[in-house]
């Protein structure tokens, strides 16, 4: 059977005919066209599939080439400002050096607590108590409160406060307390906590 006759006999079948059983005995065209549409499903599937994991890779290598660029970008600033960050970190050093400095020794404490009593009554005050509490430490320092009463009148109080600030070492001032003095009216009694701070020591046993 030539070619004209089997496209013949292809327009004249009637597709509920076909065995799907037996798909040998089907005409050699329609044989050759299911082939054909099969070949090209696969091809296309394969071709889909391939194309995709490939477009996953894709992304994968681009995410990688953001980051590495990131990366570079991080490091090429940094070694372009190498020596700015060197004398910034010299500079820090030093600052740190000067604030610790600021901070009293446990040894330097007694003379601290005099020169507390000294300003107060430089300013006037009666120092009525001056106690060191307990020590409170932190991450990096170790509080020393201290716990002070003064009488006086009220520009002496402001003066004795407003000295502080000028003591060689770093204090603060905490939970201001004034009332009138019963004992010695007009004059003013003050309660106040100063805290001053050393640096913490990795042997300090607190």
């Amino acid at each position: 059977m030539n070619f004209s006759e089997q496209i013949k006999a292809l327009n004249e079948l009637d597709l509920a005919d076909l065995d799907m059983e037996n798909i040998g005995s089907w005409p050699l065209v329609l044989k050759g066209i299911v082939l054909t549409l099969l070949y090209v499903v696969i091809l296309v599937a394969g071709f889909y599939l391939h194309v995709n994991d490939l477009n996953i890779q894709l992304r994968g290598v681009e995410q990688e080439e953001q980051t590495l660029r990131q990366d570079f970008d991080k490091k090429a600033f940094e070694a372009a400002n190498l020596e700015a960050y060197k004398a910034q970190l010299v500079e820090m050093e030093q600052r740190f050096g000067a604030l610790v400095a600021q901070l009293p020794s446990e040894t330097e404490v007694p003379g601290l607590l005099e020169d507390i009593t000294d300003k107060g009554e430089l300013n006037g005050l009666s120092i009525q108590r001056i106690d060191l509490l307990d020590e409170q430490a932190q991450t990096f320092y170790v509080e020393l409160p201290i716990a002070i009463e003064a009488v006086g009148s009220y520009h002496d109080l402001g003066a004795f406060i407003s000295g502080m600030a000028g003591l060689p070492r770093i204090v603060t001032l905490h939970d201001f307390d004034i009332a009138i003095d019963n004992d010695a009216a007009p004059m003013l009694k003050m309660s106040i906590l100063a805290k001053t701070y050393r640096y913490r020591e990795e042997d300090d046993g607190l």
